[in-house]
């Protein structure tokens, strides 16, 4: 592993900054101490500062040279709605907010490299810093393109990253095409006709008619869509009733479905219209669909997917760099990629022995109220943000 000297002595520092992110978690949109904290940091280091793109979002600036060339590399600043279970210093101070998912990490990463790359300008163009709020389910991305994101700081490519438990820390991977599924909502509520359960055929029960459905619609991942495409449909939520001995009025059927292709998530939200429609009917009730869609999938480009690869082999080396499993996790980095050509990877971040003493007992799993980020990554992960600038941006020969 080749790292920089210079950001292995500034990874305390560095940590200390998210060991403090993380002892203050903010939801989407609520970024505000966050926002300061990285601001406050890049003015220091003598990097320009813009706010207020999608309501919480700071970018940051670098520029060297004359080349018209500029890079954005993001990293996301929420927390989730998840109470904490450690116990150690920086635990959360804010009940029922967390950073379950590592973005603390994230925005320390990317500080560790703008303070590198504010110092070191070993490169030709423009660096933007894109810390962004509310990935997790409010769209940020999207709010700060529609801001003007891309307009205002005009850039050739975007990359995100992003921690993985399950590789090795400082190992990194990344994948050609999808790497992370669309993600979307659907709420279906069967229209009955309540009655004494001893009664049922004075009623028209929505309970069997929601079971039917529930089933059917796992045909469409077996008997409708390609083998080879790939698609979850999860019914998580069925809600109804409110005593043993009476027929409910109606029934309401939640859930998830993830794909990675619009072709696919077209032919679902379809089938599962139909299906709903038609059973309700064919039992007599009536229904309420509705398909709500979140983020699109998660597609690398190509050639910056590869331009990504030789960079991690050079930092890390062959045996550390690994072809990314592509997950039905979404992403809302998906939004840049539709506007701009980028990639999205990872880093991994171990097994969980890192944490100290005070974690919570359970694994060290995204979304896991025992969940911390693996501090070991900040060098490792400013160390490819810098190599990643400073080899897109390379002065020409």
């Amino acid at each position: 592993m080749t790292l920089i000297d210079t950001l292995q002595a500034d990874a305390e520092a560095i940590a200390r900054l998210r060991r403090d992110i993380h002892a203050h978690p903010e939801l989407c949109f609520e970024e505000v101490r966050t926002a300061d904290l990285v601001a406050r940091q890049l003015t220091e280091w003598g990097i320009p500062v813009h706010r207020g793109l999608g309501k919480t979002g700071v970018v940051g600036t670098i520029k060297n040279g004359t080349s018209p060339r500029a890079i954005g590399l993001r990293a996301d600043m929420d927390a989730l709605p998840v109470t904490e279970r450690n116990t150690f210093d920086h635990a959360s101070r804010h009940a029922g907010k967390m950073h379950a998912c590592g973005h603390d990490g994230h925005v320390a990463m990317l500080l560790g490299a703008a303070r590198h790359l504010a110092k070191n300008r070993h490169f030709d163009g423009t660096v933007h810093l894109i810390f962004q709020p509310a990935e997790e389910g409010g769209g940020g991305a999207r709010e700060m393109i529609r801001d003007g994101l891309f307009e205002r700081f005009p850039m050739d490519a975007v990359f995100g990253m992003h921690n993985w438990p399950g590789y090795a820390a400082g190992q990194f991977a990344v994948c050609d095409g999808p790497a992370m599924a669309s993600s979307n909502e659907f709420k279906i509520i069967i229209r009955g006709k309540g009655a004494h359960a001893a009664l049922p055929h004075l009623g028209l029960d929505p309970v069997p008619v929601a079971c039917q459905m529930v089933q059917a619609f796992q045909t469409i991942v077996t008997r409708n869509k390609k083998p080879l495409d790939s698609a979850v449909i999860s019914v998580t939520m069925i809600h109804t009733g409110e005593a043993t001995n009476v027929v409910p009025d109606t029934c309401k059927i939640e859930g998830t479905v993830r794909t990675f292709t619009l072709e696919v998530l077209d032919l679902i939200e379809r089938r599962m219209r139909e299906i709903a429609e038609h059973t309700a009917a064919a039992f007599g009730c009536g229904v309420d669909f509705e398909f709500h869609r979140n983020y699109p999938p998660t597609i690398n480009h190509p050639s910056e997917a590869a331009f990504l690869r030789g960079v991690m082999r050079e930092l890390v080396g062959e045996a550390n760099t690994f072809e990314f499993e592509p997950a039905m996790t979404a992403e809302d980095f998906s939004y840049f990629l539709l506007e701009k050509p980028g990639a999205y990877f990872v880093i991994g971040n171990g097994d969980g022995s890192h944490r100290i003493p005070g974690h919570g007992m359970g694994p060290c799993t995204l979304h896991n109220p025992s969940y911390d980020f693996n501090d070991a990554l900040i060098a490792p992960g400013a160390a490819l943000w810098v190599r990643v600038a400073e080899k897109w941006l390379a002065p020409a020969a």
